[in-house]
Order: structure tokens, then C-alpha cells, then sequence
């Protein structure tokens, strides 16, 4: 039986949940045509779930296939921050299309606990279940618009790739079952054979989907473009926080425990996926004109450098600063992703066929003149452009920084070349969208003015970006403490 610590470590994610059944049952009992008040809700439920996150010492919970501890509560804070960001972005995309009703805040509600839940599980079965109940959620979101074919495509795309990796990742949890007889991480002390090493091998390929390493990213780019824009930045932040919290515990686990793994096979496998990611992210981001495709190869590029930080932590020399370095990249690309998303569905909100297969509604045209036509977008665009670039002072940076640090301390001088390297590369695009908003004349129509929520999201991702850059000591202290507490 749960105790009531165990009951109690768990309320960021039961209030979630409870969000998600509150409107469910309010859009079945809503009568009139109003549901402004559920974006509300939404991020009521979002800010008490942050607000619930215990900052204690470490606890295992439920006999070992949970744990309460500071990456699990930071990847919570995260998750939870992106979860009111998307809805203050989902509050005026959904509005200006009549597209406002319950089930969109539900669903994001239940996809952001299963998140909450996979950042806290230490056990193969729990995150199976926390990884299906995010993702059903978030397949369910990119297919929310019931007009046209764009979305229902996205979203028929993911689910069958989600699904193959989702079964991949059952079938190696059941083969790790058979060579260790038990589902919990802690179980690989002290064991090894092929056993182990190919459900390892077959559990590490289905989070490499989740977290859109290559050569398991092909879904992205379709992906990210198809779904609704504040749905793509929900994802991009929050699904991509949750991921990389098990991989990191998932790594961790195998470099303590088998035999196989402490040797040159794990450090290799994942020094080839972190390459191979960097470059192949960068390199198709590079020709791409339409901004949201651009933006999902940049996502592809951002999860190799997430994964040089995951290496990095599973060195003893650099355990505690890859870690925190890990963290700190979460937050940063959180804020600059959804700041990114949110000025783009303001440019793309009179878009008069979504389904053109050109993808018009998202070219880099669209920025063209947007300094002389809205300065204060053009501003912030051009804020999280340079943080994704990694340029200072921004957030971006300060993440990148912390990443290449902890893998030169780690001795991994061949990945922190080929990050820097790859990153100057994607500074290329990243700056031709602030060129075409600076130096550029302008050659659409002028974008409407942005309901205010949008705007308050911009606002507030952007200030984070830059007062980040400026000061990273507290975010940098935060990832810290919360590392001391795992």
C-alpha cells in the first residue's frame, strides 16, 4: 500500500490528472458556446502542479519503481512551466479559429502528467506506462483541428511510428526482465550477458524516438509541422524534458551496474548517436525555408547536444556538472522553443489554406520586414533565434556552455569539437530568419495584432531567455542543488 509520502511526492502529478478529469467533465456539462474560462483552468492546474513539486531529500517510492528526487522534481517545474505557456499560446490560436473546447486542455493536462510521471520513474513498466499516457495524449493533440488533412496526417504519422517504438521499447523491457528478473533500473547491479544487452539495446532505440536522435527522427520534421503550433511547442518542450530525464537514469543505471556497459560499447553507441544527431540535424535544417520545419531539424540538432551532456554524466569526472548541465539545457530550450513557436502562430494566423502543401503558412518570407511592422515581435524572434544559436547573452549560451564544459571535463574532446563545430554551422539559419526580419522588405500582409495571451507568453519566455543569459547563477544553482538531491 502507497503511504501518504508516497501519496504526497506524487501531487504535482494527481494534480494534473485531476485538471484533466475537471474539464472533461465541464465541457460535458457546458451548455453555452463560452469555454474561455478552460485555458484558464489549464493553467491554474499548471501552476498548482509547479507549485506542489517537493524539494525534500531523496525518497523512493512505491518499492523502488519511482523516485521523488531533484531531477525529477526540476524536469516536473519544467514540464509544468511549458504546460502554461502552450495554454496561454493555445488560448488565442484556438480562439481566432473557433477551435476553443475542453478536450484540447484535457488532453494537454494528461500528457503533461504522464510526463511528470516518466521524470520520476526508475522502473521499466512505470515509464512505459507514463511514456504511452504522454504520448496518446500528445498523438490525440496533433490531430485536434477537424478541418483539413494536414493534422489527421501528422498525427496518423506519429501514432504509427509512436506505436513501433513503443512496442520496441516493451519488447526489450521484457527481455531485461528475463535477464535480471525485475523491471526496475537498480536490477542491472551486478549482471550482464546478451540478454541484458539486447533488451538494453532495443529499450535505448525507443527512447532514442522519443527524444528524435538519429537515425529514430525521420517523424519530426512531418510532425512538428502538421500538428497546431502550440501543440508542436508543447511537445518540442515538454515531451523532450520527460525523455531525457529516463535516459539519463536509464544511462546512469547501465554505467553503475552491467559489465558490458563500462567498457567502450554504451560510450560508443551513444557517441555515435550524439554525432550523428548534431550533424545530421544542422545539416537538414540548413536548406529549409519553411521556419517550422527549420525549427523541428533544429530540435533533432538540440537533442545531440542534450546527449553530449548525457555522456558527459556518465563519466565519474564530470558526473554532477554533466547533470546539472543536462537540467540547464532543459529550462533554456523549454522558454526559447515556446517563445519561438508563439511569435510564429501570430505570423501565420491569416493563412488562408493550412493544408497547402507548400507549406506557405510557415516561409521564411513571412518574416520578411518585421522590424519596421512589429518591432516588438520582431525583437523577441530574434532573442530566441540567437539563444537557439547559442550566441550571448542568452539563455541558449549559457546551456550550450554548460554542455561543452562538462564534456571537456569529461575528456570528450571529439564531442565537444563536433557541438561547437555543428553549432556555428546552425548559426547559419537561425540568423537568415533575423536578416529577413531586419533587412529585408516586407513581402506579405501585415500579421494581425496578437491576442493578449500570445503576447504574455512571448513576453515572459523572453525575459527568461535574457535575464538567463545575463545572470545563469540561479538557474545554474537550482540544476546544482537538484543534483546533490538524486
Amino acid at each position: 500500500m502507497p503511504s501518504s509520502q508516497d501519496i504526497a511526492a506524487l501531487l504535482p502529478f494527481l494534480l494534473l490528472v485531476l485538471g484533466g478529469l475537471v474539464l472533461m467533465l465541464s465541457e460535458v456539462f457546458l451548455t453555452s458556446g463560452g469555454r474561455g474560462y478552460q485555458s484558464g483552468l489549464a493553467i491554474a492546474f499548471g501552476v498548482a502542479a509547479a507549485v506542489a513539486v517537493p524539494f525534500a531529500p531523496q525518497r523512493v517510492l512505491f518499492g523502488g519503481q519511482a523516485v521523488n528526487d531533484g531531477c525529477a522534481g526540476f524536469v516536473a517545474v519544467v514540464v509544468c512551466v511549458g504546460l502554461v505557456l502552450s495554454a496561454l499560446l493555445g488560448r488565442g490560436w484556438l480562439a481566432t479559429r473557433n477551435m476553443e473546447r475542453g478536450e484540447y486542455y484535457a488532453l494537454a493536462l494528461f500528457g503533461a502528467s504522464g510526463m511528470v510521471l516518466l521524470g520520476m520513474a526508475t522502473d521499466l513498466l512505470v515509464a512505459f506506462i507514463a511514456i504511452e499516457v504522454m504520448s496518446l495524449a500528445v498523438y490525440s493533440l496533433a490531430a485536434y483541428p477537424r478541418r483539413g488533412q494536414r493534422a489527421p496526417e501528422a498525427a496518423f504519422k506519429y501514432f504509427i511510428l509512436g506505436s513501433f517504438a513503443s512496442a520496441v521499447l516493451l519488447y526489450g523491457s521484457a527481455l531485461y526482465y528475463g535477464a535480471t528478473g525485475s523491471t526496475q533500473l537498480s536490477a542491472m547491479k551486478g549482471t550482464g550477458g546478451g540478454l541484458l544487452a539486447g533488451g538494453l539495446a532495443l529499450v535505448l532505440v525507443g527512447l532514442a524516438f522519443k527524444v528524435a536522435a538519429v537515425p529514430f527522427h525521420a517523424w519530426t520534421p512531418d510532425v512538428y509541422e502538421g500538428a497546431p503550433t502550440p501543440v508542436t511547442a508543447f511537445m518540442a518542450a515538454g515531451v523532450k524534458a520527460a525523455a531525457f530525464a529516463f535516459l539519463t537514469r536509464g544511462v546512469l543505471a547501465m554505467v553503475a551496474g552491467t559489465p558490458f556497459a563500462v567498457g567502450t560499447e554504451l560510450g560508443g553507441v551513444l557517441g555515435l548517436l550524439a554525432v550523428l544527431t548534431m550533424v545530421v540535424g544542422n545539416l537538414f535544417a540548413l536548406p529549409q525555408r519553411n521556419v517550422k520545419r527549420m525549427l523541428a531539424y533544429s530540435s533533432i540538432a538540440h537533442a545531440g547536444y542534450l546527449l553530449v551532456g548525457v555522456i558527459a554524466a556518465s563519466t565519474p569526472e564530470a558526473r554532477a556538472q554533466g547533470l546539472s548541465a543536462v537540467l540547464v539545457y532543459l529550462a533554456a530550450y523549454a522558454f526559447t522553443v515556446i517563445g519561438a513557436f508563439s511569435v510564429l502562430a501570430v505570423l501565420e494566423r491569416k493563412e488562408p489554406n493550412p493544408d497547402a502543401s507548400s507549406g506557405d503558412a510557415w516561409d521564411v518570407s513571412r518574416f520578411s520586414g518585421l522590424a519596421s511592422r512589429r518591432p516588438w515581435l520582431a525583437f523577441a524572434m530574434a532573442i530566441f533565434m540567437l539563444s537557439l544559436a547559442g550566441v550571448p547573452p542568452t539563455a541558449g549560451f549559457v546551456a550550450k556552455l554548460s554542455v561543452f564544459q562538462a564534456a571537456a571535463s569529461a575528456k570528450l574532446w571529439g564531442l565537444a569539437v563536433v557541438g561547437v563545430l555543428t553549432s556555428i554551422l546552425g548559426t547559419y539559419y537561425y540568423l537568415r530568419v533575423v536578416v529577413a526580419m531586419y533587412m529585408r522588405p516586407a513581402e506579405v500582409e501585415e500579421p494581425s495584432a496578437a491576442p493578449a495571451t500570445v503576447v504574455l507568453a512571448i513576453a515572459v519566455a523572453a525575459l527568461v531567455v535574457v535575464a538567463v543569459g545575463f545572470s545563469p547563477e540561479p538557474l545554474a544553482a537550482w540544476a546544482r542543488a537538484a543534483v546533490l538531491r538524486m
